[in-house]
């Protein structure tokens, strides 16, 4: 019978959202042959964390503490999960596509001498073979592939598989693992201080309303008018490429295929044209509301509202609305 491991994502001492979104997977997978899962939480405060998933349907919850795993390296955690692996007998490891994902599962992959599936956004069972659908050339061709190694490593894009419930049926078992310990574990990485972004503001990639802009907006003072309205709504900024390259706003608010991929309920795109690297990073949203000047831009093609409008005419307008509802 087979059996998933899910590579759960910790910061600052608590489970991230992207790990309930990879239980979603492991989920689907039960469903379609059967597979029993658990989930392995490494890194501090995994093992006060463990008790708030319980709930989400694993057997077993798994918890990895050490010196070593005190913070993030790859170097260290790559080598943790190819032994969990191993000592479990796992055939299945799913990890959201995350920045975490994508730097640690390639690596665990090479080490378990495995092959990979990335960025999975459905999976289907075709015989005895499961075979997994993921985007190419910008999300306009779906590729269905199977991997033909004993052990299937996989990341999945969070935006297609929703945070799975914790509170549901279901009591895993809490279970402490040891830590891999090579000679330097680290690889001679060392962690010498950790920059955070301060935001009051939901993670982009969370948020169920994200309010993005482009190059219509022209400068980063004009960005301000956008933050307003995301601070109104209780949303998150995003922006395209061209305006992070243009040193608007950082890089972290980057939409699009190198940027971050997302899906919210509601997704505003004032003042910008809808590339086709953009569109790829949010046509998933539900309901996208878009405002431009020209009435042949590409994003009115994925829009379900749009506005042949001046932004710096529109969007005051839309904040004043706004404004007067919340007092209403």
């Amino acid at each position: 019978m087979s059996k998933t491991l899910v590579i759960g994502e910790m910061f600052e001492g608590a489970v991230r959202n992207p790990t309930l979104s990879a239980v979603t997977f492991a989920l689907k997978l039960k469903e379609i042959d059967g597979a029993a899962f658990d989930v392995l939480l490494p890194g501090s405060g995994a093992a006060d964390e463990a008790g708030s998933i319980k709930g989400c349907g694993a057997e077993k919850i798994l918890t990895a503490q050490g010196d070593d795993l005190e913070t993030y390296t790859a170097e260290a955690y790559a080598p943790l999960v190819a032994e969990v692996v191993g000592d479990g007998g796992y055939d299945r490891v799913v990890c959201c596509a995350s920045a975490y994902g994508k730097d640690l599962m390639p690596r665990a992959a090479a080490i378990l001498e495995a092959g990979m599936a990335s960025d999975v956004v459905d999976v289907e069972k075709d015989g005895d073979t499961l075979v997994y659908v993921r985007p190419m050339y910008a999300g306009n061709v779906l590729a269905r592939m199977a991997v033909k190694s004993d052990v299937h490593v996989v990341t999945v894009r969070q935006s297609e598989w929703g945070v799975a419930e914790t509170s549901g049926a279901g009591d895993a078992a809490i279970e402490s693992v040891d830590a891999a310990d090579p000679e330097d574990a680290r690889g001679g990485v060392e962690i010498t201080g950790f920059d955070k972004l301060e935001s009051e503001r939901p993670p982009l990639t969370e948020a169920s309303i994200v309010v993005s802009g482009g190059r219509g907006l022209k400068s980063a003072e004009n960005f301000k008018m956008l933050e307003e309205l995301a601070d109104l709504l209780g949303g998150a900024v995003g922006a395209t490429r061209a305006v992070v390259d243009a040193g608007f706003v950082p890089n972290d608010l980057q939409v699009g295929q190198t940027g971050k991929i997302v899906a919210p309920d509601l997704y505003f795109a004032i003042g910008l044209s809808g590339a086709i690297q953009h569109i790829a990073g949010m046509k998933s949203s539900k309901v996208i509301v878009a405002v431009n000047k020209d009435e042949e831009a590409p994003i009115f093609s994925v829009a379900d509202y749009g506005m042949v409008a001046d932004l710096f005419t529109v969007l005051p307008e839309i904040i004043e609305s706004v404004k007067k509802l919340k007092t209403a």
